[in-house]
């Protein structure tokens, strides 16, 4: 598998490497890295283009400048690349994420993720909240829909929970494959894995619906998320700032606002269909 490597120069760094790693994930970006000076962006040589190119030269975002210099990699081992990075997270004192070659930690519920190119390590603040957030809500007998996947991590987290279905999707292959060896490395049984987008969600009635993706996706298949969830049933929402909230509580207006927590500017948001 051939990447591209595009370096970033971001100023500020903090909040601008969030916001943008948050934009180039809409361009099919996989996998980021943070720099002294900015942020390192990799993305799949069938994905990259000229055009590519010239729309991220084209970028205006607010408050934030930046700028670029590309780079083609050679093919390399990303499996040892990751691990000699990944470290384990602790989320509260109940769930601790890592890798099969860290050891395990007792007294918490462990989830092992193999450190691939896929979202969802635990390491970005809205993977941390979603997955805090998993255990201030009931999920026992539950059916649990996990939008936008990446890592299957927090659908691992609703079945260890106590969840009795739980559908994972995702758009992007990788992240499929992955997430179907993570669920397989966690001895999970009730959680399916589906490769595509709202398709799947076709039939689906559920009790606790995850999505941590981004604004724009939460906005544009709200009215899809909100037929899928049950009357009572509590909807999970992460990948925005704080200030995104509004867009989100008029997107999903027929919901009400139970909670929010906020980590490095990323918020969270526990809702409850009315």
């Amino acid at each position: 598998m051939g990447y591209t490597v595009v370096h970033f120069v971001v100023n500020p760094i903090i909040p601008g490497n969030d916001v943008l790693t948050a934009i180039l994930a809409d361009f099919a970006f996989d996998s980021f890295e943070e720099t002294e000076d900015g942020l390192k962006a990799y993305i799949d040589n069938q994905h990259w283009s000229s055009s590519l190119e010239q729309q991220l030269r084209e970028l205006n975002i607010p408050q934030i400048s930046f700028s670029f210099t590309t780079e083609e990699l050679a093919n390399i081992n990303w499996n040892a690349a990751w691990e000699s990075q990944f470290e384990p997270i602790s989320v509260g004192d109940k769930c601790y994420i890592r890798a099969p070659f860290h050891e395990e930690k007792l007294n918490v519920l462990n989830v092992i993720i193999e450190p691939k190119m896929s979202f969802g390590t635990g390491h970005h603040a809205t993977t941390f909240l979603m997955t805090e957030a998993c255990f201030d809500i009931d999920l026992k007998d539950k059916v649990v829909v996990d939008m936008g996947s990446g890592t299957a991590v927090l659908a691992i987290v609703a079945e260890k929970l106590g969840a009795k279905n739980v559908l994972a999707i995702d758009i992007d292959e990788w992240a499929f494959e992955n997430a179907i060896e993570n669920v397989e490395r966690n001895r999970c049984s009730k959680i399916q894995v589906k490769l595509g987008e709202v398709e799947h969600l076709n039939n689906i009635e559920s009790d606790v619906f995850l999505a941590n993706i981004n604004r724009n996706i939460l906005v544009n298949q709200s009215q899809t998320y909100t037929q899928v969830c049950k009357p009572k049933s509590k909807l999970l929402l992460s990948g925005f700032y704080e200030t995104d909230v509004p867009h989100l509580l008029q997107a999903f207006s027929q919901f009400k606002e139970v909670s929010r927590k906020v980590r490095d500017n990323w918020c969270m948001l526990v809702l409850e269909r009315i």
